[in-house]
């Protein structure tokens, strides 16, 4: 197993453990952003964060399998083309994926995975290309998020930290909305702050923030990562 990856159970909290606490955090989250904007609902949002390895993958993750589990029909997009992470969460080949889509090597229906979680397809991000943003901003990945809004309630896109590249901005004008993932005691504020400065200048609609990795403390004496919008 790849290090800093946890076993599958703890990743996909969703999953393995449904009536914990962590799993209703997410079902909270899902309920938020169902009313968000009842009258125009969002269907497709990006997630992103300042940094690394502050739960970006994993929190997206759970989010889309518990907005399926809620019947929800939900695709989930690993666009971040430079290190991606939703393949090995799924336990998914990847050695076909969004790259492919994109270069016209295979068509979005091929792309799609599913069958684990009724109500979620997952498109992993392929073998990792020489141009991630070039192939990010171009015009086959807005006319895919169109047609995979016209068959999906929902469009997660799983993107790269918005200091280290671009990517993230570039696709945020493509979609509904975007949410940056939070590390509590881990995200530093200037790096936030810049994130956040980042994504208004490339005015894109940044509808929130996900705090996550908050320790708190259980009556056995063990800490969870608790996760608030």
């Amino acid at each position: 197993m790849r290090k800093g990856i946890k076993s599958r159970d703890e990743e996909l909290i969703t999953m393995s453990r449904p009536k914990s606490v962590t799993a209703e955090a997410y079902r909270s989250l899902r309920t938020n952003l169902d009313f968000m904007s009842p009258d125009n609902p969002l269907r497709s949002i990006l997630f992103t964060s300042s940094g690394t390895k502050e739960g970006k993958s994993k929190t997206i993750s759970n989010l889309a399998i518990s907005m399926a589990q809620a019947g929800k029909k939900t695709v989930l997009l690993d666009c971040d083309l430079r290190k991606p992470m939703l393949h090995r969460f799924f336990n998914l080949p990847n050695y076909e994926g969004l790259s492919s889509v994109l270069t016209d090597e295979i068509t979005s229906e091929e792309a799609l995975r599913g069958g684990e979680v009724e109500n979620l397809q997952i498109i992993t991000s392929g073998i990792i290309p020489p141009n991630p943003a070039e192939l990010l901003g171009s015009k086959r990945m807005g006319n895919l998020l169109q047609k995979l809004s016209e068959r999906f309630e929902m469009v997660l896109l799983d993107t790269p930290p918005v200091i280290a590249v671009a990517d993230a901005v570039i696709l945020g004008g493509k979609v509904d909305g975007v949410i940056l993932v939070v590390a509590s005691h881990q995200t530093h504020r200037e790096m936030l702050s810049k994130a956040y400065e980042t994504l208004k200048k490339g005015q894109v609609n940044i509808i929130g923030a996900i705090l996550n990795k908050y320790p708190l403390p259980t009556r056995k004496g063990y800490y969870y990562d608790y996760y608030q919008y």
